[in-house]
C-alpha cells in the first residue's frame, strides 16, 4: 500500500487495486479511516484535530487523489502528493 503523502505524523496511503468509492486511508498513531475523495465520508475513528486535518487536505488536493486514485487502480504506483503545511 503506497504511503502518497505525510503531514503532522498521519501517513495517507492508497491501495492498488482496490474498491470503489474512490477512497484512500490516513494512519495517525494507531487510528486508522478510510475517506471517500468525492464526498469527504469518513468511516473509523481518529482525533477530531487529526480528522480535520485530513480534511483540510482533501480539499486542498480533491483533483491529485483523483488521479492518484486512477492510477492505482490501474495497478500503478500513484503520484506523491504535497503534504498540509
Amino acid at each position: 500500500m503506497p504511503t502518497i503523502s505525510e503531514f503532522f505524523g498521519i501517513k495517507i496511503t492508497m491501495r492498488f487495486l482496490d474498491h470503489n468509492p474512490p477512497h484512500f486511508h490516513a494512519l495517525y498513531q494507531k487510528d486508522k479511516i478510510i475517506v471517500e475523495i468525492e464526498n469527504g465520508k469518513i468511516k473509523g475513528e481518529m482525533s477530531e484535530r487529526a480528522i480535520r486535518l485530513v480534511l483540510e487536505w482533501l480539499d486542498l488536493h480533491r483533483a491529485d487523489l483523483k488521479a492518484a486514485w486512477e492510477k492505482a487502480s490501474q495497478g500503478l504506483e500513484p503520484n506523491q502528493i504535497e503534504p498540509l503545511k
